[in-house]
């Protein structure tokens, strides 16, 4: 069996002694509105499957399902340090960060923004889930401190803005472009008008790379794949709401040091 296929950026590519994967939605074992590579566990998903999903993605860094590490994800600043794999379950947190070679840090989404970031010289890396409320939380400057913390510096990183809801299908409401004003009032040129008056449209990849240069990385990129437009390849929470479908897979983007 082959591993599944995956999405690379150019920058982090670019980095010796760092692997890293933006996978899409095929290659797994799911079925029906998970088809096909639901890596998941909060999903509402058959065990089975999610669990083979994920060995499968392991593969792809030819480690197993126990070197990969992910977060019970909950819209947080929250990051963790990871040593060893977890054996007391997943930790309530949005990015984990490790300094050491084969663990696999994992950031799971489904329109949310997968941030990946790596530091060569310290031999620091990061997953990061970004949503909106991350995003704008913190999560992404508290994975910057968290890298420092463990050697690493700013200027040497380099990050990946994975595939993610694109500014032109997320439509948002007034109430939603104040939060951001609330708490900068700068970050209004990342919405534009939407289809009616009340309506913005959020550039959720654009702020993402925002707060990583305000957190001091500025070698970053998005890889450009909408997630909510590209159906054949990404799950999407939107694209399931609209539907009326009760639930919806995870996608998986993972960095790993070598050893």
């Amino acid at each position: 069996m082959t591993a599944p296929p995956f999405l690379s950026s150019p920058l982090l590519s670019s980095l010796p002694g760092v692997r890293h994967a933006f996978f899409t939605r095929a290659g797994g074992v799911s079925q029906g509105i998970y088809h096909s590579l639901n890596v998941g566990p909060g999903s509402a998903d058959d065990a089975v499957s999610v669990t083979e999903n994920r060995r499968r993605a392991a593969l792809a860094f030819d480690q197993s399902p126990e070197d990969l590490l992910t977060c019970d994800q909950v819209h947080s600043p929250v990051v963790v340090m990871a040593d060893a794999p977890w054996d007391a379950g997943r930790p309530k947190a949005d990015g984990v960060v490790t300094a050491r070679a084969g663990l696999i840090c994992g950031a799971l989404a489904a329109d949310c923004a997968p941030v990946l970031i790596a530091e060569p010289q310290a031999r620091v890396v990061a997953a990061v889930h970004a949503g909106w409320r991350g995003a704008l939380g913190g999560v992404i400057g508290s994975a910057v401190e968290t890298m420092v913390a463990a050697g690493a510096d700013p200027a040497r990183m380099v990050a990946a803005v994975g595939p993610c809801i694109g500014p032109e299908s997320y439509e948002v409401g007034l109430d939603f472009a104040e939060q951001f004003d609330a708490v900068d009032q700068s970050s209004s040129r990342f919405f534009s008008s939407g289809a009616a008056p009340d309506k913005r449209l959020f550039d959720l990849p654009e702020f993402v790379l925002w707060r990583l240069a305000q957190a001091g990385v500025t070698r970053a990129e998005w890889l450009g794949h909408d997630t909510m437009a590209a159906e054949d390849l990404f799950f999407s929470n939107r694209r399931a709401f609209k539907r009326g479908e009760p639930d919806y897979g995870r996608q998986l983007s993972a960095i790993m040091l070598e050893a």
